[in-house]
């Protein structure tokens, strides 16, 4: 029975009082059909048609230091372990780890951190230039530096709630209207089979949206500290 709302999001499945939900995070590899790896099918053209373009749109974000080379790989593999992991979510008896501010967090805060790290060490007068940006009048310059430095700071936190709260939501709305079923009568559960169909449609999309939201903000943060 169901103690709360949000009791569907809590890991269940466990062995020994080891949890095996986790697992779910990397069993997006053991899905990919081995003649992805093998042979140029059509899985791989299209895959990598995808990673082109993203390549393309992270590099012209990160600029064309020399720095920066291969960097976009690393948010490329980013953008797809949240998308696979997004995906999976939507199938049934599947955790979905995304919805779990332990594994967005631990995502966020240490590209953030790194980030941080880079810039301050590196690029240490552009960083404190950041703080005040240009045509700020004196008078407000302190509060600007407040106002960037908190900003500066909850980065971390709102790329792993947005990621995690649009995840929840959905689901949410999903579980709500399933449960709705047993007590409806057959015109409007078969209006209900629609709406879910649809927010399942819709919920695809969102997958696919937040995990490129994440991976593009990524890259915009990673290109403000060169």
């Amino acid at each position: 029975m169901m103690v709360n709302l949000f009791s569907v999001f809590d890991p269940s499945t466990s062995i020994m009082n080891l949890s095996l939900n986790w697992l779910s995070t990397m069993i997006g590899l053991l899905i990919i059909p081995s003649g992805f790896w093998i042979i140029p099918s059509r899985h791989m053209i299209m895959w990598n048609m995808i990673n082109l373009k993203l390549h393309q749109e992270f590099k012209t974000l990160l600029g064309f230091n020399s720095i920066n080379k291969g960097s976009s790989f690393i948010f490329i593999s980013l953008f797809s372990l949240i998308m696979f992991n997004n995906f999976l979510g939507l199938f049934p008896y599947i955790f979905t780890s995304t919805s779990h501010l332990v594994l967005t967090l631990s995502l966020a805060l240490p590209l953030w951190m790194t980030f941080m790290l880079f810039g301050w060490i590196n690029n240490t007068q552009y960083m404190f230039a950041h703080l005040v940006p240009q045509g700020t009048p004196p008078i407000l310059m302190p509060f600007m530096v407040c106002i960037e430095s908190i900003s500066n700071l909850i980065r971390p936190g709102t790329l792993a709630v947005r990621l995690a709260a649009n995840m929840i939501a959905g689901h949410l709305l999903l579980t709500l209207l399933s449960n709705t079923g047993p007590m409806v009568n057959s015109i409007m559960l078969m209006m209900l089979l629609i709406t879910q169909i649809l927010l399942l449609i819709l919920e695809s999309a969102v997958a696919i949206i937040q995990s490129y939201v994440f991976a593009i903000l990524s890259t915009l943060y990673s290109s403000e500290v060169n």
